[in-house]
């Protein structure tokens, strides 16, 4: 007796199942009622996944402005550097002056490049 009640559980239990893959196959467990009853918690789904959706977005767009301001960055500071370097090489040459004149050596800077004279005749 207690086996056929064991088979007969067993066969309840698999057709349960059967019936189950069927009714979702078919659409039939996700009822009206169901959405009713879970509205607001699909609706709290729905939200969620458009927030992140926003989020990420905006995180991408930040990120992109970070590395162009970064570019950016990089610029200026080379800018600075080759400023700086034009700067001080003006002060050296200031003070080569300052320092010929103080000494009398009657040298001139001389703006132009030096000109090289070709004689014909060599």
């Amino acid at each position: 007796m207690k086996k056929i009640k064991k088979k007969k559980e067993k066969k309840q239990n698999s057709g349960s199942q059967v019936s189950l893959m069927k009714d979702l196959r078919y659409g039939r467990t996700l009822s009206l009622e169901f959405f009713r009853h879970n509205a607001w918690l699909l609706m709290l789904f729905v939200v969620a996944i458009i927030s992140l959706m926003g989020l990420r977005y905006k995180t991408k767009t930040k990120m992109e402005e970070i590395k162009k301001l970064n570019v950016e960055l990089q610029r200026a500071e080379s800018s600075k550097l080759q400023e700086k370097a034009a700067y001080m090489s003006l002060i050296r040459e200031a003070e080569m002056k300052r320092l010929v004149e103080q000494q009398g050596l009657g040298l001139q800077y001389q703006e132009a490049p030096p000109y090289e004279l070709i004689v014909k005749g060599e």
